[in-house]
């Protein structure tokens, strides 16, 4: 009977780390980068609307489109594609959690990710 209820415990627990989502568990919502201008000089750019001075860290929201940086500073490129895209957690988790910890991972979107660090072309 001991067995039984070691067993149905260990099933139990596999199948709750299978159903939530390994990128959703090791991802944070939001993702961090690092922002930094092609001529190392300050810099005012904005990211979903939200404006900063660089070079700096901004912290956007995971989601599955691409995002912009958007330069506000003269001889600096004004559009700069920071794209979406999966990541590499995702795909350990489709091999351990099968369908239904990817389900979760792409409807959190905590799934996509974007480059580290992107660098904004500026002109001296």
């Amino acid at each position: 009977m001991k067995a039984n209820r070691s067993i149905l415990g260990g099933l139990i627990a596999t199948s709750l780390i299978a159903a939530s989502g390994c990128a959703t568990i090791l991802n944070d919502e939001n993702q961090s980068i690092n922002v930094t201008s092609s001529t190392g000089e300050s810099f005012n750019f904005s990211v979903d609307g939200q404006s900063y001075e660089g070079p700096t860290i901004v912290s956007i929201k995971r989601a599955k489109a691409d995002k912009f940086i958007v330069s506000e500073t003269d001889g600096c490129n004004k559009q700069t594609l920071v794209p979406a895209k999966v990541d590499s957690k995702f795909w350990i988790n489709i091999l351990t959690g099968g369908v239904f910890g990817s389900t979760t991972d792409y409807s959190t979107e905590e799934m996509w990710a974007y480059d580290t660090s992107v660098v904004v072309s500026c002109k001296n």
